[in-house]
């Protein structure tokens, strides 16, 4: 993991490379299976250098979580806004989820692991990840409804994406993540539907 842990990055760059390899480190074996020791060891550093960017085990988890939680924030608005129709929308956001999940299972596995867990601060990290990623797709339905009837639609929608790529990983299946987006964004689109007449194709 730490092939460049031996060399003298910038400082921007080398807190980049200790989150990934952080990533990695924890979805595998979790916050408690966890050293900083090995954190350091994996990335090529000395813990001095691990502590130089992060003050404790908790802090650099807290990290990792929140920015697993920007990085799939990013790649479901960007496939989003490439998408003309709000039909094309929906299933262009569940594409890049599962994109997303299929490509990083440890990203998915750690925020899965820190919702079953029991740390409430950890849990509080992942329902902020949750809870920002249902405010950018609220912002994409355009049904003729109330703020709060779309925050809770976003919610919904959220809870699918999360509860099929549980499902997808917990029975180990190597699926197309397109495929999947279009049987749950099928599903999705049918409830706006019904939502509103307002929406259309």
């Amino acid at each position: 993991m730490g092939t460049s842990g031996g060399l003298r990055l910038p400082a921007a760059r080398r807190r980049r490379q200790l989150l990934d390899v952080a990533l990695e480190v924890f979805g595998d074996r979790g916050f408690d299976g966890t050293t900083m020791s090995e954190l350091a060891r994996e990335a090529g550093v000395t813990k001095p250098v691990l502590y130089q960017h992060f003050s404790s085990k908790r802090e650099l988890f807290l990290e990792v979580v929140a920015d697993v939680g920007c990085r799939l924030r990013e790649e479901v608005a960007l496939a989003t806004s490439f998408a003309d129709r709000p039909r094309g929308q929906v299933e262009a956001g569940f594409a890049a989820y599962f994109r997303f999940v299929s490509s990083d299972r440890n990203a998915f596995k750690l925020l899965i692991g820190v919702i079953s867990g029991r740390d409430g601060e950890f849990r509080s990290a992942v329902r902020g990840v949750e809870e920002e990623m249902a405010s950018t797709i609220a912002e994409l339905i355009s049904a003729g409804i109330s703020p709060e009837h779309r925050q809770v639609i976003a919610y919904v929608l959220v809870g699918m994406a999360e509860s099929a790529s549980r499902h997808w990983i917990e029975q180990e299946r190597a699926g197309n993540p397109e495929m999947l987006a279009e049987w749950v964004a099928e599903l999705a689109w049918a409830g706006l539907r019904g939502v509103s007449e307002e929406v259309t194709a």
